[in-house]
């Protein structure tokens, strides 16, 4: 203990390369497990004994060996600092002697004296502690290579069991020592894009990014010439999709936390409405799908939410995922709500935790589109596109205008009670459509969700016929010779398991074209919410995918936002609902769990460039609270987490000022949060029809900024 007081405690910014290889002598922590399975299993030996040879005995001798295996530990690995984990090793059954052999890449943004290194016992209703290793942390800051064998000890100093250590080899290099960071991900003279990411990047693409739901003509925009001269031309991102869903002719697959059957995409058109633009959102799927169109709908399942045995309950997040379900149904729509599943290989307590708390929050369009040559491409939309109730918005943010016409049965205000007169909730986001090879990465994404949840329905109690156990209703579009396609490789179940690094025939613009783009989907999910991940170390290692204890994990959007953030140079601006994280740095309550490194990964950027004396800013765009009503109990718990996160940001850049003696800067030249907002006359209708202009709530609105977006330079 007196040790560990000792050893100082420093941030540690930069990559630590670590390889687990192996442990040795570890105790038997199920040894009573063991004791009661002897008891009940003696008989059975000895009777054993009994049986005559024959035919079968060279399988019952397998068999009597399969019941005298010894139970012993199953150990797993956490790699961990100050109130986070870092790592963790998969569970090796059964062994006192594991190999794990596991390599890590592992993001540092951590104050710390020591790393642990912690072995633990794998049990059903959570884990017990074997033993540990503390790696000073000015030892490993040093970037030495680090390797050996480390004894084992126990919560008092003690070796668990003689000779017990773990055989470990590690390197750390500094953020400024890494050559990856000295240009942006566009700037890569390589062009592989993100590193360690699940996929790769994409050439030949084109982008069509969208501000919002949609800007009408009448609205005036600000001028943004492109390099090759011509002027930005604003697309309206609803009136697009529309006319995509309506000119598909093969596939419509929607995912989102929220699908509203009721909607209009096209509510203020800005040329000739298409095929069933005229209809809400479930009347054009229910018509497309009419024509022989395939249309897969995947909606977050609240699990709050219910209508059942003639109760029905809208959930605490009024998705209205159960009323779609409803209106499709008996359709040849095929609406799937999908639950947050837990990995079943988690514990019980952590299965009930995810499965209860969190949700799916994947937004995307898929159809097909026309292509050249006659043939036919997968196109994406991606964004914020919850294609619900009060997301549709223009950049002018009405507050009262349009109630009555573009807004009419579009009403959506949960700041406020029901009957309340108040300004509609403005709602900012941002958007892209993808046509090209990212595309299709899209569509793989949406195959393995759509094979993980359908997986649950094929085998439904109330089904008169059990189905196969793939499900046949997505289209098999390499079976199609006029749908432009990788080659994708496919397993028996129907998922796709692999794909190729690049196809030219799927590109649609050429390199020297000045609106050619490369694109890298980036996604944060787990085996748990998606079926095709692979089940072997070795192979998820190979596909940057990474191996948590029995899970297997896609970090590609934390691992984006970091190398993103590390090789900015200038400035970073950042638009998102919710901004909190780097728990394991709060002034408090460090051991929340939000312990993902992006806030801590911009506070020490400022820092870097603060001691290097150069010019940075961040600018981070938040609304004044999520969305609801800020007095419940649940926002204010996120406000104030919010808040923490913001105290332990500028305290980093304040103890950097303060370390450089830069007394005339403050730390909001360097860092500034903003939550934007609206202003609007009350029309004399609504006034005149309260009574009392005084019962109208108010006149001016913060506006919900829901995108995750970042820009840096």
């Amino acid at each position: 203990m007196a040790e560990d007081s000792s050893k100082q405690v420093m941030y540690l910014h930069g990559d630590l390369d670590l390889h687990v290889i192996e442990a040795r002598s570890l105790p038997n922590m199920d040894s009573v497990s063991e004791n009661i399975r002897r008891c009940f299993t003696a008989c059975d030996a000895c009777g054993a004994t009994d049986t005559k040879d024959g035919g079968g005995s060279r399988h019952h001798e397998r068999k009597i060996h399969h019941h005298r295996k010894i139970i012993t530990s199953d150990p797993y690995v956490t790699v961990s600092v100050p109130q986070a984990t870092l790592a963790r090793t998969r569970v090796l059954p059964n062994s006192q002697n594991p190999r794990w052999n596991e390599k890590f890449y592992i993001p540092l943004a951590h104050p710390m004296a020591f790393l642990e290194f912690q072995v633990k016992d794998n049990d059903m209703l959570g884990a017990d502690a074997i033993g540990k290793v503390k790696i000073p942390a000015e030892r490993i800051a040093s970037g030495e290579i680090i390797s050996g064998w480390f004894s084992l000890t126990d919560s008092s100093g003690n070796p668990p069991k003689a000779d017990s250590a773990l055989l470990l080899e590690m390197k750390f290099t500094p953020c400024d020592e890494n050559p990856l960071y000295n240009h942006g991900i566009a700037g890569d003279p390589s062009h592989r894009g993100a590193r360690n990411t699940y996929f790769p990047l994409r050439k030949g693409c084109s982008v069509t990014l969208y501000q919002d739901a949609h800007i009408s003509n009448d609205v005036k925009m600000p001028e943004i010439k492109l390099d090759d001269g011509c002027v930005r031309e604003h697309a309206k991102c609803w009136e697009d999709i529309c006319y995509a869903i309506s000119e598909a002719h093969h596939l419509i697959y929607i995912v989102g936390w929220s699908i509203f059957h009721k909607i209009k995409l096209i509510r203020e058109p800005t040329r000739p409405l298409p095929r069933g633009g005229d209809l809400t959102l479930g009347e054009l799927l229910k018509y497309k799908s009419q024509e022989g169109v395939r249309v897969l709908l995947l909606v977050w399942d609240d699990r709050t939410s219910h209508d059942k045995f003639f109760i029905n309950k809208a959930g605490v997040m009024n998705t209205h995922d159960e009323e779609t379900k409803k209106f499709f149904r008996h359709s040849s729509v095929i609406c799937v709500l999908s639950p947050r599943y837990a990995s079943g290989k988690l514990s019980f307590v952590k299965q009930q935790i995810v499965g209860s708390l969190f949700t799916h929050h994947q937004k995307c369009v898929l159809v097909d589109t026309q292509a050249s040559d006659n043939n036919r491409k997968i196109t994406a939309f991606l964004g914020g596109l919850d294609l619900c109730d009060g997301r549709y918005d223009t950049p002018e943010h009405r507050l009262f205008r349009g109630l009555d016409t573009v807004f009419m049965d579009d009403f959506h205000q949960p700041t406020f009670p029901a009957g309340t007169k108040a300004p509609r909730q403005p709602w900012h986001d941002l958007h892209c459509r993808i046509d090209g090879p990212a595309a299709y990465d899209v569509l793989v994404n949406f195959a393995q969700r759509w094979r993980k949840t359908t997986k649950w329905r094929e085998f439904s109690f109330f089904k008169k016929k059990i189905s196969r156990w793939h499900d046949d209703s997505m289209i098999k579009i390499e079976r199609i010779s006029w749908i432009l396609s990788p080659a994708f490789s496919v397993a028996k179940d129907g998922t796709y398991t692999s794909f190729p690094q690049d196809d030219p025939k799927l590109h649609v613009s050429s390199e020297e074209n000045p609106g050619n783009w490369h694109v890298q989907i980036f996604r944060s999910i787990d085996s748990g919410s998606v079926r095709g991940f692979p089940k072997y170390y070795d192979v998820a290692q190979s596909q940057n995918l990474v191996y948590s204890k029995n899970l297997v994990i896609d970090k590609s959007i934390q691992m984006a936002y970091i190398q993103a953030i590390r090789s900015a140079q200038h400035f970073i601006y950042i638009e998102n609902q919710y901004f909190l994280g780097s728990s394991y740095a709060w002034p408090a309550y460090k051991d929340a769990g939000a312990d993902h490194l992006i806030p801590m990964e911009l506070a020490l950027k400022i820092a870097s460039k603060i001691k290097a004396r150069e010019r940075f800013a961040v600018y981070v765009v938040i609304p004044m609270w999520p969305e609801g009503n800020p007095k419940d109990n649940v926002m204010q718990e996120i406000l104030f987490w919010q808040c923490q996160t913001m105290k332990m940001m500028y305290q980093v850049v304040a103890q950097e000022l303060k370390s450089m003696q830069l007394v005339d800067s403050h730390p909001l030249d360097y860092l500034n949060f903003y939550c934007l907002g609206n202003k609007e006359e009350i029309p004399d209708t609504i006034a005149q029809s309260t009574g009392d202009a005084d019962k109208v709530v108010v006149k001016c609105r913060l506006i919900n900024c829901k995108p995750i977006g970042l820009i840096y330079y």
